[in-house]
């Protein structure tokens, strides 16, 4: 399907609630079906990929009932899952696959796991490796390295895994595997990934210690079901605070937004870059932080992104490129090898995607290059069935001289089913 999106050159004003964070979402009900007890979780994204988790563990025996975003869960403990009788299909999500894999690695049944076209192509061998080090029995296309995955799970060890690439998805599944084995389980990263898993564990009552890069866990240790509130996604907020700071007389006010210091590295870039972005009503969900978004209109000058910036903005670097066409001088990305294994290669998909509408932008082995200011035309562009480049397309519409036309953009979906009705919402005056 397309979409074709009128240029506005104009202003987004208005107060707007983004969906909630996909990454909280996925592990509230991970580890809510692992609990003992009824957990409930209220703001529960609806988008693809977390109610593909849903499915996965209703095959794994758990009850689940969903009322909108409101969410019910009755927790079968850790030992209490089911073999499923079909195979699990993760659909798009990288993170159910692979921390899926992480716990089922200590069940003693067996399990199938697959997903989509891309899904089949993004390595899992970064998560099976330290899984097999702990006594999992994985197989796959190539050792294990490519889905479809197979598990027969059972007897792990605890390990001490020093982790090549810093990644929550990698540490998130060494440690429900560890929840599950003998001893103690410890993962040390090159730099500080998300780390979600660690405040939900800590929430559900598992004790753990955490020292810089470094978190471990005992096995055997029991979750206990709570309540889960899922702030607003930062990544999905991205979109619209971007969206602001490019376009003139802009104001608006993002609700709920998770704030976590190991997410919000796109708000410290921004800043970095002369964003008048501020932060209202600070408070907590849960162990999670959150605050209201203020963001305005705002000259931007680039910066050089990199090092241990990347692991806390991976997910917000499309967007981030945007802005980044917008503001004075050159923009350099680099250490970002990480976006050659998302949804697509997003280094290429960033670079020719946002070259199609004219911006000054070139891919580097790690990274890119970009110059700005730089008017942006319109035409023709794809999604290239990446929901935060297809996003990250719409956006650039609001600025561009003519109109833009974004195929395969039911994508969006995948993290965002409503990114068009609240594009819209925000739009002065809507033009389509």
């Amino acid at each position: 399907m397309t979409i074709t999106l009128n240029p506005h050159h104009t202003s987004i004003r208005g107060e707007l609630k983004v969906p909630g964070d996909k990454s909280i979402s996925h592990r509230a009900i991970m580890l809510g079906s692992i609990a003992e007890g009824t957990t409930t979780v209220s703001g529960f994204l609806l988008g693809e990929d977390c109610l593909n988790t849903i499915q996965c563990f209703k095959k794994l025996g758990v009850s689940i009932e969903q009322n909108d975003d409101h969410v019910t869960i009755i927790g079968k403990g850790i030992d209490g899952l089911n073999e499923p009788e079909d195979v699990l299909n993760v659909g798009n999500s990288g993170t159910t696959i692979r921390l899926l894999l992480g716990l089922l690695s200590g069940t003693p049944f067996h399990s199938i796991l697959l997903g989509d076209e891309s899904i089949a192509k993004r390595p899992m061998d970064r998560v099976t490796i330290p899984l097999k080090k702990m006594r999992a029995k994985i197989d796959g296309r190539n050792d294990g390295s490519y889905p479809p995955i197979s598990v027969r799970g059972g007897n792990l060890r605890g390990i001490h895994y020093h982790s090549p690439v810093a990644s929550a998805q990698v540490k998130s599944a060494i440690l429900l595997a560890g929840l599950q084995a003998d001893g103690l389980t410890t993962v040390t990263e090159p730099a500080l990934s998300r780390d979600h898993t660690e405040r939900m564990l800590t929430a559900f009552g598992v004790k753990l210690t955490r020292d810089k890069t470094t978190v471990s866990l005992q096995g055997k240790q029991k979750l206990k079901a709570t309540h889960i509130q899922v702030p607003s996604d930062i990544s999905s907020a991205a979109f619209f605070i971007v969206a602001a700071l490019i376009t003139k007389n802009s104001d608006i006010v993002l609700k709920d937004v998770g704030i976590n210091r190991t997410r919000s590295g796109i708000i410290d870039a921004l800043k970095l870059m002369g964003a008048n972005i501020t932060f209202i009503n600070e408070r907590m969900f849960n162990d999670e932080p959150v605050a209201d978004l203020h963001v305005t209109s705002s000259n931007l000058k680039n910066i050089e992104i990199s090092g241990d910036m990347i692991p806390s903005l991976i997910d917000e670097i499309p967007i981030l490129a945007l802005a980044a066409t917008q503001a004075e001088g050159q923009m350099v990305i680099k250490d970002a090898e990480e976006l050659k294994v998302k949804e697509t290669n997003r280094i290429d998909a960033i670079v020719t995607q946002l070259k199609q509408l004219g911006a000054a932008i070139e891919s580097t082995e790690d990274g890119m290059k970009i110059t700005g200011k730089t008017k942006l035309l319109g035409g023709t562009v794809h999604s290239l069935g990446d929901h935060r480049i297809g996003m990250m397309l719409a956006i650039a519409s609001l600025i561009c001289e003519k109109e833009t036309v974004i195929t395969d953009e039911e994508c969006i979906g995948i993290s965002y089913p409503h990114f068009f009705n609240d594009f819209q919402k925000l739009i002065t005056p809507a033009k389509y």
